[in-house]
């Protein structure tokens, strides 16, 4: 399977083979403080099967072994990669693909890390779109 995908401003582009080895949501605090969102969805791939069709990403040490590779024009996040826990994987942030439905996430972890107002956040109401009004 080809899956693809880019970036908000359509400067990086890329391709994926294969099949994700798993999709998650990630609650640490890495991720939300590099995303500004309470979690992020990955998919992991053997890091071969990642290649950047369009454009440059530019890439930031975000902690220690964490390399988390982005768009320079719009700073969208894309990969991301750790060669001393993760080696030979690229996490490709799975809601930049094209058909982002295609890789539903399959668990929750880093849970330890996850803000404490995130449980329970199902009861909220819910609009198609923006509500209008006050």
């Amino acid at each position: 399977m080809t899956l693809t995908g880019g970036c908000h401003c359509g400067a990086v582009r890329y391709a994926i083979e294969g099949t994700a080895q798993h999709v998650a949501l990630c609650h640490c605090q890495d991720c939300r403080r590099s995303a500004g969102a309470p979690m992020v969805s990955w998919a992991a791939f053997a890091e071969a099967a990642l290649t950047v069709t369009e454009g440059e990403v530019a890439t930031h040490n975000s902690s220690g072994s964490a390399m988390r590779s982005f768009c320079s024009r719009c700073g969208t996040g894309l990969f991301y990669r750790n060669a001393e826990f993760l080696p030979g994987i690229v996490d490709v942030q799975s809601v930049t693909l094209d058909d982002p439905d295609a890789l539903p996430p399959q668990v929750h972890i880093q849970v330890a890390e996850s803000l404490g107002w995130m449980k329970g956040q199902d009861h909220l109401p819910r609009f198609e779109r923006y509500p209008q009004g006050g």
